[in-house]
């Protein structure tokens, strides 16, 4: 109301709608388009990360497939025809360039140095094959030593005669020697045929051949004569005990086919060189041959 006459004063308040300044959401889809953007991008950076070269290959030639070509056409248009080459009558277009391509030069050191790798491996797979039958070998002798000494602990009548047996490994194989002791020989005096003494330890031994595969060489050996004399006899007389100590084994079932040699050393090989005529020195000595190892392919050629 007005007091003493005066006009009253009025105070109008406006509101503006919204939609501008801060309130707007103008931003949001602006921050929307940056986040799907980034997510793009971050995606795109994974894929190449993951893929292979070949995928990635696949992929561009999908984008820029081969089956595109440019055109050497005058307008270049899609309807603009073409020129013949130059190389035919009565044309004046483009040229067909024809470029033969060099062979790639060889160079002979790779050659070489993949024969040369290609020989080490070679090389390498025989060492180690070699070395792999060396120690099965190894381990077979060890066991079938083990089975005679065995055998002659559990055979009362193989236990007296057990220091007339010498088990050994040489460079050859494993080695079982029937060796003639003071009063304890294997062979009668001057005679090739062994004694019931000798039979039995060679059909033990038989059965120790048996456990394994490998070839035998028979030997037989004889001491020397009084002072050191060797009597051409001698070499006669070995070779027969050999033969025999054979035919022992083969009849306890030894295959024949599995003798490598049978041979007569006399006194040529003494077991005691410092003393020829020692007793020991007569015996007959049963080796399993150690077999030579197996050749990769194109090895043996």
């Amino acid at each position: 109301m007005a007091v003493g006459g005066e006009q009253p004063i009025v105070i109008k308040k406006i509101k503006k709608g919204g939609g501008g300044g801060h309130h707007g959401g103008a931003w949001k889809v602006a921050y929307a388009d940056f986040v799907t953007a980034m997510m793009a991008f971050f995606l795109l950076m994974w894929l190449i990360n993951t893929t292979s070269p070949e995928q990635k290959r696949g992929i561009a030639d999908y984008f820029a497939p081969a089956s595109v070509s440019a055109t050497t056409s005058g307008s270049g248009g899609v309807l603009a025809g073409q020129a013949l080459g130059e190389d035919g009558d009565k044309n004046a277009g483009t040229s067909s360039v024809i470029q033969e391509m060099a062979p790639e030069s060889v160079d002979p050191s790779e050659g070489a140095n993949r024969d040369a790798s290609k020989s080490q491996a070679e090389q390498d797979l025989a060492d180690s094959m070699r070395e792999a039958q060396r120690r099965q070998e190894e381990a077979a002798f060890a066991s079938a030593a083990a089975s005679l000494r065995q055998a002659m602990q559990n055979m009362p009548e193989l236990t007296e005669l057990s220091k007339n047996i010498i088990i050994d490994q040489t460079p050859e194989g494993l080695r079982i020697q029937l060796v003639d002791q003071e009063g304890r020989s294997m062979f009668p005096e001057n005679s090739p045929q062994p004694n019931a003494r000798a039979q039995l330890l060679l059909r033990a031994v038989s059965k120790v051949v048996n456990q394994l595969p490998n070839r035998i060489s028979i030997d037989g050996h004889t001491s020397a004569s009084p002072r050191g004399a060797r009597s051409d006899s001698d070499w006669g007389l070995s070779s027969a005990r050999a033969d025999a100590s054979r035919r022992v084994l083969q009849s306890a079932g030894v295959d024949p086919d599995r003798v490598y040699q049978v041979s007569g050393k006399a006194a040529s090989e003494p077991l005691y060189p410092d003393d020829p005529m020692l007793p020991g020195n007569r015996r007959i000595a049963i080796v399993l041959l150690r077999e030579a190892p197996v050749l990769p392919p194109d090895r043996g050629l």
